[in-house]
C-alpha cells in the first residue's frame, strides 16, 4: 500500500519560512509527476506546485510563484516545498500527491492517484 507522509508544518509569522517535507513508502517518486496541494478551510483544494521528477520541471500557481520552490530527492524518495515570504493566505493544509499516469502539470485533485495526511501551515500576521 503506498503511503505518503508530510512533515514540516508550523506556525509562523507573516514573512516567515517553511520548508515541507513527503517522504513515501512503496512508491518511487523517479519517473512521476509529484506534486504540492493546499485546502483551506471553506475552500477548494487547490494545486500549488508540481514536479515532474524524471526531468526535473517544476511547474507554480501564479499565487506562490517566487516564493515557494518544489524539488524532490529521487535517492531519498523524498519531496519538498520550501516556503519563503509567508503571507496569512497561504494558511492551509498542505498535501502531497502522487500521480501514476504520463504527463505533469495538472492542477485538478483527480489527477493524482495518492494522496498523504497533510501538515498544516499558519501565518498569522
Amino acid at each position: 500500500q503506498v503511503q505518503l507522509a508530510e512533515s514540516g508544518g508550523g506556525s509562523v509569522l507573516t514573512g516567515g519560512s517553511l520548508r515541507l517535507s513527503c517522504a513515501a513508502s512503496r512508491f518511487t517518486y523517479s519517473g512521476h509527476c509529484m506534486g504540492w496541494f493546499r485546502q483551506a478551510p471553506g475552500k477548494e483544494r487547490e494545486g500549488v506546485a508540481m514536479i515532474y521528477t524524471t526531468t526535473g520541471a517544476t511547474y507554480y500557481a501564479d499565487s506562490v510563484k517566487g516564493r515557494f520552490t518544489i524539488s524532490r530527492d529521487n535517492v531519498k524518495n523524498t519531496l519538498y516545498l520550501q516556503m519563503n515570504t509567508l503571507k496569512p493566505e497561504d494558511t492551509a493544509m498542505y498535501y502531497c500527491a502522487a500521480r501514476v499516469g504520463s504527463g505533469c502539470n495538472f492542477w485538478q485533485r483527480a489527477a493524482f492517484d495518492y494522496w498523504g495526511q497533510g501538515t498544516q501551515v499558519t501565518v498569522s500576521s
